[in-house]
């Protein structure tokens, strides 16, 4: 029995994070213990506190406490698990910031509010050692802290970007160990306009957007040897000059220049500005979290010398000077090449630059203040030789560990699987942004709603989205409930859509589901209620809501109005049913939370919604009254139509998509759904075949095609590799990686069965395409690890492969028929079958087969590519000879042999024939199914 993990508050050892109203302890066991005998206990000791749980019996692996807590204390914690034959424990820590503790720092500037880059310094004498030191810092607009000239901390943009007028969040740092022997010590912090004061917003951007000024507040405490303690605060003796930062805001770039010699200190001003917007940080950090080396060097037709990292991505290069003095040099930041050329219009106003002037000096050179999103840099001004050694690109996104991944036997799936994920952790910089690259990077709150559920599996996304969550929150209040299009709002007063207001209640509750944690539900109920409750003051017909502006199912294929691409869903039909969805969760949560009056009212809500939607919107036969792939999957997963008239709406959109060739025509809206709800309706091969079309529109189209990231549009790059001349063409935006839950659920067979996945549903459906499928996901319990092998011998076994972390519960749900016999690790197991901690190697032989044979509809483009198969029906019928032609298959490769010989008088194959033929097909595998075959491996 070994405790492996401790996460508190979602977090580890988190130092100066808002804690909210709760403790939080969440543990990971490796153990060969059942449940039954065991007990756990927690201790939190420090300072006043000393907190005991006691023993009690472990019915799951949380402890949620209310501790009274004093600010800037560290507190130990200690879990404990025992039975009957062992004993053990593991011990963490987590550390209090200031809480509602006043400051007594003011905030000082420099009296020239133009500033590029404003310096900030204090020189002190140290009158011994130093036993214990933090320093809790903030800064107006960006900010570093370097003592003794090393910088502080690991992470970069700080404060982070919140409604600064309303919120500005405090740092803190552990420097005990970064003083000097010397008695003399400097802290310096360097000021930039960032998301604050610089270049910001949609459209181009606006200055000055919450201030005009870069300012910055701390406190060094320190504590020595003999116990005494000093503070070092800032007031006005601090002092002041300007830095080598001559330009800097997150659109633009930086311009940095290395010759400048930073003399001119002069006292700091002290700054009227309020204290009472200061908070201990909900951000976690944005850190340097991969290196990308130079894939390629390429000289362009242009002549440009241009870097590819081979990885479209959020970050910033770094380079190693060997320039002489006063040479200048340029960075210039891009997604894509066209005609072998750099390419960089799709970036609209944002400059997205670097350009640094050398001091003459050999070492590494990084920006400050800004990041860019891109893999290519177009660089100039180099007078010596570019060496690929010489630079690499640093992957910033906030503080999140992966803990779900998918790998088939496609490599193309698997890349499509890898581009969601890097379209996540591009996208991810302490708010999710809809992109890293252009003059856009807000927290659009729609792309994150529709992605948040995918988010989640990916990564440990809680707390990111706990922060993220809170600026919204913060933008309700200041619109009377109404969630604004992106949080923060950066000064756009503008909202209160479908499914981006939806956000509101969308994100916390998919947070909650992923983890258990209610924190997030407590944090923003009452945003919550607001947001549904100003739809209902919002609408222009009761329990439906119409009137007003919708993003409808954007950028769908289906609309007819290309200048505004809403789709041709219609767009107050979507909006009612999010009104219902929103109503819903508003229910759900305030039964979570205990507030039975609440939830009595929503649902009551809910209800007179839905039944409203059915009234204006479906017959009492069942049919929609919306003929697009959108509306039926929003029918089908929000459980519109009754359950007699389900199989209606679901035919309906099976002809749906015949007729649209079964390729996707949806948007924002439908595409995450429309997979989920054919899957959950007995049309998972149809899914299947959506999901792994390669042609325009499709995931896999942008694979082949190069995509390292999802794109904006479905052909943002069209066939030809031309970019689209529609414009918004982000190659970096994460909403139709949305499909990437469907993956984990349908195709892996991943499903919750209770919040925090204690309980997990494993049902995988199998389908002949993707034959290998392992993954993993690792929640609060530890790391439950499926894996499975389709038709592994002559009898069509499947095999599969799962491990069971402690305190988790897997049900398993295999497709079978009633006399399929399963076997557990060698030994006939009885059903239904339950599976606890443990690895488990499961085999049985459904009651189909998942091999793929060819038909008589088979296209005959793809018989004839089948040489083996091609040999044996030429010795029933020369047709095969003619069809052989190049000219032939091209003109007839599309029909099937059945249509071949009903349509064209020159093709004469007899019935006795056609049986023949139909005979050798039907025992004939795939080409690609036999290459399977060949290969088996066992997992």
């Amino acid at each position: 029995m070994k405790i492996t993990n401790i996460l508190i508050n979602q977090m580890v050892e988190p130092i100066g994070f808002d804690l909210g109203d709760s403790i939080r302890i969440e543990f990971s066991v490796q153990t060969k213990a059942d449940f039954a005998d065991v007990q756990k206990r927690l201790t939190i000791t420090g300072s006043e506190l000393d907190f005991d749980s006691n023993w009690r019996e472990y019915d799951n692996n949380v402890f949620d406490e209310h501790v009274p807590l004093l600010p800037r204390t560290r507190y130990t914690v200690r879990v404990q698990l025992r039975n009957q034959k062992q004993q053990t424990e593991q011990t963490s820590f987590f550390e209090t910031g200031k809480m509602t503790e006043p400051y007594t720092a003011e905030w000082i500037g420099n009296p020239n509010q133009d500033l590029q880059n404003t310096l900030l310094r204090k020189e002190f004498a140290l009158p011994q050692k130093v036993k214990t030191a933090r320093l809790y810092i903030t800064g107006l607009g960006l900010y570093e802290a370097y003592l003794n000239k090393r910088k502080i901390g690991t992470e970069f943009l700080s404060p982070g970007v919140t409604a600064y007028d309303k919120l500005v969040q405090v740092q803190t740092y552990d420097v005990s160990q970064m003083f000097t022997d010397q008695q003399q010590q400097e802290l310096v912090i360097s000021l930039a306009d960032g998301w604050y004061k610089g270049n910001f917003g949609f459209e181009g951007g606006q200055e000055n957007i919450y201030g005009n000024r870069q300012i910055a507040l701390a406190e060094l405490h320190l504590e020595f040897i003999d116990s005494s303690q000093m503070v070092i605060k800032t007031d006005n003796t601090w002092q002041t000059t300007s830095g080598k930062v001559t330009k800097s805001a997150i659109y633009y770039g930086e311009d940095y220049d290395d010759t400048i010699k930073v003399t001119n200190w002069q006292p700091a001003e002290l700054v009227n500005h309020p204290t009472n917007i200061l908070r201990d940080r909900l951000s976690l950090p944005i850190k340097i979290k991969e290196q990308l080396p130079v894939q390629q060097i390429i000289q362009t037709p242009n002549g440009e010398t241009v870097l590819d990292f081979g990885q479209n991505h959020a970050g910033w290069p770094e380079f190693y000077n060997q320039e002489k003095l006063g040479n200048t040099i340029k960075l210039e930041m891009g997604e894509l090449l066209q005609d072998g050329n750099f390419y960089r219009d799709n970036l609209r106003e944002a400059r997205a630059a670097f350009e640094y002037t050398s001091d003459g000096q050999n070492k590494w050179i990084r920006p400050h203040f800004t990041y860019y999103g891109y893999r290519y840099i177009r660089v100039s001004g180099f007078k010596q030789q570019i060496n690929a050694a010489n630079f690499h690109s640093c992957v910033l996104y906030s503080d999140l560990k992966t803990i779900g991944k998918i790998e088939t036997e496609n490599s193309k799936v698997n890349r499509l699987l890898q581009n969601v994920l890097w379209g996540q952790k591009s996208n991810f910089v302490d708010v999710p942004t809809d992109c890293p690259q252009r003059d856009e990077r807000l927290g659009w709150s729609g792309d994150a709603d529709i992605f948040s559920e995918t988010a989640l599996l990916n990564m440990n996304s809680y707390p990111f989205f706990k922060k993220y969550a809170n600026d919204m929150l913060i933008e309700q209040k200041q619109h009377h409930g109404m969630l604004t299009m992106y949080a923060p709002a950066m000064g756009n007063e503008e909202g209160g859509a479908a499914i981006w207001g939806d956000a509101a209640t969308i994100i916390p509750w998919n947070a909650y589901q992923a983890t258990g944690d209610p924190a997030i539900l407590r944090q923003n109920f009452q945003g919550m209620q607001a947001w549904v409750d100003w739809i209902s003051q919002n609408t222009t017909t009761p329990n439906l809501w119409t009137g007003r502006f919708q993003f409808g199912d954007w950028l769908a294929l289906d609309g007819e109005n290309p200048a505004l691409p809403t789709g041709k869903t219609d767009e107050d039909f979507i909006a009612s049913t999010y009104y219902y969805y929103s109503s819903t969760i508003v229910a759900k949560t305030a039964t979570v939370l205990g507030k039975d009056k609440d939830a009595q009212k929503y649902t009551k809500q809910a209800n007179a919604i839905k039944q409203a939607i059915k009234n204006e919107y479906i017959t009492n036969n069942g049919r929609l009254a919306l003929d697009t792939q959108t509306g039926y999957a929003l029918a089908l997963y929000f459980d519109l139509v009754p359950p007699s008239q389900k199989e209606r709406v679901v035919s309906d959109l099976v002809s749906r998509l015949a007729k649209d060739q079964n390729h996707l025509k949806t948007g924002f809206v439908g595409t995450p759904l429309i997979c989920q709800v054919l899957s959950d309706n007995g049309h998972h091969e149809l899914a299947m075949q959506l999901f792994l079309n390669e042609d325009f529109p499709s995931w896999l189209y942008a694979v082949n095609l190069g995509a390292t990231t999802i794109w904006e549009r479905w052909d943002s790059i069209l066939a030809d590799g031309t970019i689209n001349p529609e414009g918004m063409n982000s190659l970096n935006h994460y909403s139709v990686g949305a499909i990437m839950s469907w993956v984990y659920q349908h195709i892996l067979g991943l499903k919750h069965l209770d919040s925090g996945y204690q309980e997990v549903l494993f049902a995988p459906q199998f389908d002949y395409r993707l034959k290998q499928v392992n993954g993993h996901y690792e929640s609060s319990y530890g790391d439950l690890k499926l894996a499975y092998q389709l038709e592994t011998d002559e009898q069509h076994t499947i095999k599969l492969a799962i491990t069971v972390p402690f305190g988790q519960v897997v049900h398993v749900s295999l497709p079978r028929s009633s006399g399929t016999k399963i076997f557990v690790n060698g030994q006939f197991a009885d059903q239904p079958l339950t599976l606890t901690n443990g690895k488990f190697s499961i085999s049985y032989q459904p009651n189909k087969s998942y091999i793929e044979y060819y038909q008589l509809e088979t296209p005959v483009k793809i018989i004839m590519a089948d040489q083996f198969l091609v040999k044996q029906l030429q010795k029933v019928n020369p047709v095969f000879d003619f069809l052989s032609a190049d000219d032939n298959l091209q003109n007839f490769g599309a029909l099937s042999l059945t249509k071949l010989n009903e349509t064209l008088p020159f093709v004469n194959i007899s019935n006795s024939e056609l049986n023949q033929i139909e005979k050798i097909l039907r025992k004939t595998p795939l080409a690609s199914e036999r290459k399977f075959l060949n290969e088996r491996r066992t997992i």
